[in-house]
């Protein structure tokens, strides 16, 4: 993870970008990995870590409607935390993470292991759906996830 942080910290430094984190099941992890490099200051504003839904609709702005129609852990939800980090930390990407580490929480449509990560970048967000093996411990998932995000911004960071 820490080759993948260092690299990500590098590219934004690179291309003179700054970078926000919205961490539900990931608890911090991901803002962790990347103030673990020296020099991230730089690049990393902030993060909000909301692991409730009040916290989502009112410091990220995701709607009510979404969490109601869609629920916290859904490709909708992950957009809007994504948005709402970018203005929360005024910054040019963010990335955000809902999901269901486990050991309880997951249904049969969404079981132990489900997590979407969003991206935003200029006003426009993604998201894209893991499904992690239940049969991981919720601190594997966490870290998978992790590391799936710090990917994940290599691979977008390099079309931008």
């Amino acid at each position: 993870m820490i080759e993948q942080a260092f690299r990500v910290v590098e590219i934004l430094k690179e291309k003179k970008l700054t970078l926000s984190t919205a961490e539900s099941c990931t608890g911090g992890l991901i803002a962790k990995s990347i103030t673990d490099i020296a020099g991230s200051s730089e690049v990393f504003f902030g993060g909000v870590v909301s692991y409730a839904n009040e916290v989502k609709h009112a410091i990220l702005g995701v709607k009510n409607e979404t969490l109601v129609s869609y629920g916290a852990v859904s490709h909708q939800t992950a957009e809007e935390m994504a948005l709402g980090a970018l203005k929360a930390c005024f910054t040019d990407i963010a990335v955000s993470t809902t999901g269901i580490a486990g050991p309880g929480g997951g249904t049969d449509e969404k079981p132990v292991g489900t997590v979407y990560v969003g991206f935003a970048y200029k006003d426009k967000a993604s998201s894209r759906l893991f499904n992690f093996s239940p049969s991981l411990s919720r601190n594997e998932i966490r870290k998978m996830t992790c590391r799936a995000v710090l990917q994940l911004l290599i691979d977008e960071l390099s079309k931008i």
